[in-house]
């Protein structure tokens, strides 16, 4: 499906030069002179290369058509990541690079979309929020409630959150997957 160059959002798989590539980052510049156009940063699927490259709104690229199946997190055997579609209970294993930074939020038993190009396993979508319970965080000093100021606090994972200066050891927080950011306490 072909898009034009200012439609180009950070995740999209677009087909490039020949190869896949995945937006990791934008951004839309205006020029005093000349058209507007989009910087777009991204990542080659197969072989991890980065690109930089301008796309004029005028421009049209082609985005890459991925099969979405939800799978079942099952386990990591030290070498993959491996999910199991509860449908068909059919398994594929991801290596860590397809995960990328996302492997430290998926929890054991997680429903989580794997991408497929042409029938390839590509790259995984977590649920945007995630329930983890803290297990370290500093005491809170009382009068420091009121404050807007946070502090870390290390989840169940083992991952250190920025946490309000109120949630202490034991709460449950929901975060953000996409970026590791505490959302709210649980309800």
């Amino acid at each position: 499906m072909r898009i034009n160059g200012n439609q180009i959002r950070p995740g999209m798989v677009l087909e490039h030069q020949g190869r896949l590539w995945r937006v990791a980052k934008i951004s839309h510049t205006q020029p005093g002179k000349g058209g507007a156009y989009t910087q777009a940063e991204m990542k080659d699927i197969v072989s991890g290369t980065k690109l930089n490259e301008r796309f004029r709104s005028s421009e049209t690229v082609e985005r890459a058509r991925l099969e979405q199946v939800e799978m079942q997190y099952l386990y990591d055997d030290g070498m993959a990541l491996n999910f199991m579609n509860t449908e068909n209970y059919e398994q594929v294993a991801l290596n860590y690079d397809m995960v990328g930074d996302l492997k430290v939020w998926l929890q054991e038993n997680m429903m989580v979309q794997i991408e497929f190009y042409e029938d390839k396993a590509i790259g995984i979508e977590l649920p945007e929020k995630i329930v983890m319970e803290i297990t370290e965080a500093e005491a809170t000093v009382k009068g420091q409630t009121q404050s807007s100021s946070f502090k870390p606090a290390v989840v169940e994972n083992g991952e250190t959150v920025m946490v309000p200066q109120f949630i202490s050891s034991g709460e449950k927080i929901v975060i953000n997957t996409t970026d590791g950011s505490y959302v709210e306490r649980a309800k």
